[in-house]
């Protein structure tokens, strides 16, 4: 079930009320929402490559952005430009890119926006590979361009086996 899979990368998350938040590739906005339930001043960015799922996140989360708390884009993370933006935390649900393929660009532009002592949490599952095969890919795939890995868990929800890999972008290493 999707919710409970997206409850599950969300309580990881722990989105605190004044940080500031990227969601990569936010689909419908189900994740948007449960993180900006639990901001008050703090902020929320979120992208997807789709204009329609933009669209149908921005509706979802109508009073969110009317707030402040909430932006959508329609951009490709590799392509990005957030200008100045820093941000707390990022997170990505679900995006191929980390979990089979070599995300130098997208890691690239994270590490130029991401807060000293911020993190980056990606969180996969696919229905034909276990959770723990699927840490070892996103773990691959950070520790190839230089991100050191803090922690990673894994969850069991409906139909499914999720990994959740918790890393910190190179330099910042306390």
């Amino acid at each position: 079930m999707a919710d409970d899979r997206i409850g599950w990368a969300v309580e990881m998350l722990a989105p605190k009320p004044a940080e500031r938040i990227l969601e990569i590739g936010c689909g419908h906005g189900v994740a948007a929402t449960m993180v900006c339930d639990r901001l008050i001043d703090g902020r929320m960015l979120a992208i997807d490559r789709s204009a329609a799922m933009i669209e149908a996140a921005r509706r979802r989360n109508a009073a969110f952005v009317a707030a402040g708390r909430a932006e959508f884009q329609v951009a490709e993370l590799a392509r990005a430009d957030f200008g100045n933006a820093v941000f707390d935390k990022v997170f990505a649900l679900r995006v191929g890119i980390f979990a089979r393929g070599n995300p130098e660009r997208e890691l690239s532009v994270l590490r130029r926006h991401l807060a000293p002592q911020g993190r980056l949490f990606l969180f996969h599952d696919e229905p034909t590979r276990g959770a723990r095969d699927l840490v070892g890919c996103l773990e691959a795939g950070l520790s190839r361009n230089g991100w050191t890995v803090q922690a990673w868990m894994t969850h069991e929800a409906k139909g499914c086996d999720i990994a959740c890999v918790v890393a910190e972008a190179p330099g910042l290493a306390i």
